[in-house]
């Protein structure tokens, strides 16, 4: 008769799958002594109360006094199921087999879910083959009963894309990153691209306020911050107000250089920004990104005129089910959002979106695709006509059958930090570093061979070139051959630090100014082939005064000739501007050269040079009074003459403020 009810009662929930069965344990039938049948009898009540709310936090809070009553009865088939299930909704989703397994060798009719169960329970223990079984086990039943089969198609379809990723696993290394976490819930890592500072997620004891989430009895979520010194994370620190509040704090995204931070408040994203030593008060993106809907996980372009997020596809936050969107900034105001292709987005649930320092390659998480079961982390290039290659899943151990979130890599392609559940960890989610290898095989006759980044690193700090104090600058990028503004940074105005990224394939002009202040000039010409460079540039910024010197690194001429090459011009005109904006200053032109060739002929050189830079400023509106040409050839070198840098470095145009 047990049975048979238990027939009746699994059948009303087969076709939703729900995990809050009406499932009753009777521990009289299997009543072992008198002492501790009453406490375990009481601790049943206060789980399955906990149990049927079915809620997430509400299994975790369930688990303890199940396993208490168990205790006092091992062998009851029941609760070895309601056990097995708890666990299966918990983030320790690995322990469920051994109780599954006992139910069901007791009691093969403990539940009609049995079968889609185990068939969880194997999955993610890895155990792909067995999962199979149990699935197409329960499949049938679902056919036996007229039942929908797409949600056990889908567990078949993932434990098959894991059976092919775990036979050919990639040689990555992946290390809990020990100091970092705690025995609470630690996720969404963010780092600089230069991973010098990673900020993150936790849940642990001593959040801001120090409440409990009633949903699951954990504490809010607050934002900590770690510092990588001599290669090694330092303790991390609660980041404070106004970034973590009494309530939910969480991090979704950070800026390249590390001075621009989105998290996740009120099911919307915020933005805030260092300003020296202190977070500016979070502000809410406005409505083109942030809608009735779920808006989570961002993260912006390397120049900051782009940001990829989560939307979700309903208002319900319990089933948004988020696709990727991306906005970009026009005028200096965040566009209106649109939806990704489909080749990235898929029917379920993507998450933590992460857009590389390179530019082109988009990270995110998604239980779509070859996924192998829950979040998945994928890889996508953006191809030079602007759409996307077909997303490639990371591959084994890196994905696990359990989720995988919350992906970032940092800027030289091959360390990678994420969210995940494995078994050294504490219980939770913890924080993983991959080192990976530069060659990743997929497949048999698939590879991806350039998964190191191709891109130029340039950091460095800003200080007054007379006192040594750190100056808050703007800094603008340019591609001197389409003369186009690419991005503009801000150096700390506490620390004087910058960081800049720059894809390789372009020639770059560097501007850094500050009012006040003669500009600095300098050129980072990047052939395509680059690979990962870091370049350090501690700049000196002289004040506009009688005799000050600037460098003009982004005149080019073409060999052995007067003749200015278009890609002079950004640079020709950053100099119109600032005698515009200094209408009584006067400059001296003044060309150089190394020493190749005879004296003479590099005097005569150096002053054409001189003079075209003169005469274009001239046909921009420049008065001739203001300006003065000189030729100085090998006489005042910068560098040695000996190498063919300290040769380039000789070769140069500068300017001197002749009156203020």
């Amino acid at each position: 008769m047990k049975n048979i009810v238990f027939f009746i009662l699994s059948f009303i929930y087969i076709s939703s799958f729900s995990q809050n069965e009406r499932i009753s344990v009777d521990l009289s039938e299997f009543k072992i002594k008198p002492e501790g049948y009453e406490k375990a009898k009481q601790n049943l009540k206060k789980a399955d109360a906990l149990f049927r709310k079915n809620k997430r936090g509400s299994y975790l809070k369930a688990l303890p006094y199940y396993l208490k009553a168990y205790e006092y009865d091992s062998e009851n088939p029941e609760l070895n199921y309601l056990i097995g299930v708890s666990y299966l909704e918990s983030v320790q989703k690995k322990k469920a087999l051994e109780y599954l397994k006992k139910a069901y060798f007791i009691e093969p009719y403990v539940s009609m879910l049995i079968h889609w169960q185990l068939g969880r329970a194997y999955q993610y223990n890895a155990d792909f083959d067995n999962a199979l079984k149990e699935y197409h086990i329960f499949k049938k039943i679902l056919k036996k009963y007229g039942r929908n089969t797409d949600k056990v198609n889908k567990r078949i379809k993932e434990c098959e894309s894991g059976k092919i990723l775990a036979e050919i696993p990639i040689d990555a290394m992946i290390i809990r990153l020990e100091v970092l976490n705690s025995e609470y819930p630690d996720y969404a890592p963010l780092i600089s691209a230069d991973k010098s500072m990673m900020i993150f997620t936790s849940r642990r004891k001593g959040s801001t306020g120090g409440l409990l989430s009633e949903d699951d009895g954990m504490y809010f979520e607050d934002i900590y911050v770690s510092y990588n010194k001599n290669g090694h994370w330092t303790k991390p620190k609660n980041i404070g107000q106004p970034l973590n509040t009494n309530s939910h704090d969480a991090t979704v995204g950070l800026s390249p250089d590390g001075q621009k931070l989105f998290l996740y408040r009120n099911l919307d994203i915020y933005i805030s920004e260092l300003k020296g030593n202190r977070w500016t008060k979070p502000e809410r993106l406005p409505s083109t990104i942030n809608t009735d809907a779920v808006e989570n996980s961002a993260c912006i372009s390397f120049d900051g005129k782009e940001l990829y997020f989560i939307r979700g596809k309903t208002l319900n936050p319990e089933t948004s089910n988020g696709d990727i969107y991306v906005s970009k900034k026009i005028n200096g105001k965040w566009g209106k959002a649109h939806k990704l292709s489909n080749v990235i987005n898929t029917k379920y649930d993507e998450d933590g979106v992460f857009m590389h320092p390179d530019g082109k390659t988009l990270y995110f998480s998604s239980k779509g695709h070859n996924s192998m079961g829950g979040y998945d982390i994928f890889r996508t290039v953006k191809l030079d006509d602007g759409t996307w290659a077909e997303p490639v899943n990371l591959g084994f151990p890196v994905n696990s059958p359990d989720d995988d979130l919350y992906f970032v890599m940092a800027a030289n392609g091959q360390d990678g930090y994420y969210s995940s559940v494995k078994k050294d960890g504490k219980g939770f989610m913890d924080i993983y570093k991959i080192d990976f290898p530069k060659e990743i095989k997929f497949k048999d006759d698939e590879k991806i061979t350039d998964i190191e980044a191709k891109l130029t690193i340039v950091k460095g700090e800003v200080s007054d070139a007379e006192t040594g104090a750190k100056l808050n600058t703007e800094i603008k990028i340019f591609d001197n051959e389409q003369d186009l503004h690419i991005l503009t940074a801000k150096s700390n105005s506490v620390t004087g630090n910058y960081l800049v990224s720059l894809p390789s394939g372009k020639n770059y002009g560097m501007e850094v100014k500050k009012e006040g202040y003669l500009f600095y000039s300098d050129n980072f010409n990047i052939p395509k082939s680059e690979s990962y460079q870091e370049i350090v540039k501690n700049i000196k910024l002289y004040p506009i005064k009688k005799d000050a010197k600037v460098i003009l690194r982004n005149i080019f001429f073409d060999f052995d000739k007067a003749t200015l090459r278009p890609e002079s011009y950004s640079e020709l005109n950053r100099l119109k501007k600032l005698l515009n904006e200094n209408p009584t200053m006067k400059i001296e032109i003044s060309g150089h050269t190394d020493n190749k060739g005879s004296y003479e002929y590099n005097v005569k050189l150096s002053k054409d040079r001189a003079q075209s830079v003169v005469s274009y400023l001239i046909s921009k509106g420049i008065s001739s009074s203001r300006l003065t040409s000189r030729g100085a050839s090998w006489n005042e070198p910068v560098d040695t003459n000996s190498t063919d840098e300290g040769r380039q470095n000789n070769r140069r145009v500068e300017f001197k403020v002749i009156a203020k």
